[in-house]
């Protein structure tokens, strides 16, 4: 019984997350100014950058959600988990270049639980995708 009840929001916590990086992905694709306005400077190509990352968040969305192979779900997991990851220098320069404005922007109260957040996001893509032993265990 317990076993069926944590696959239930294992499957509802994929979906929120297949919706979240699917919104993510799109925002990317179709409104990518906000995105660039973030991206640290060192970043090279940003446009290309901001548009390969949509493109790997509806990757990734889809490949939470397809109900046919637990390994596609797996890797979805561990590549959404990654993004998440890669994409944390932007969430910090975000922050950065937020509280330096005479109006301190968004605000502490936004910036400070979005950074404490992304370890919990980076954790609940790979255990939605059914991938928290990653990069221990090799096989799926």
């Amino acid at each position: 019984m317990a076993g069926q009840r944590r696959e239930r929001v294992r499957t509802a916590l994929c979906w929120v997350l297949a919706l979240f990086y699917a919104f993510a992905g799109v925002m990317h694709l179709t409104r990518p100014e906000p995105f660039l306005g973030i991206m640290p400077e060192a970043v090279p190509w940003p446009e290309h950058v901001v548009f390969w990352t949509g493109v790997a968040e509806l990757a990734g969305a889809a490949g939470l959600v397809q109900p046919w192979s637990a390994v596609v779900r797996r890797w979805a997991g561990i590549g959404l988990a990654l993004y998440a990851l890669c994409v944390w220098p932007a969430n910090i320069n975000h922050f950065a270049l937020d509280m330096a404005k005479a109006d301190g922007g968004l605000g502490l109260a936004y910036h400070v639980p979005r950074m404490m957040a992304q370890p919990l996001v980076i954790w609940l893509a790979l255990w939605a995708g059914g991938a928290t032993d990653w990069p221990l265990r090799r096989t799926p």
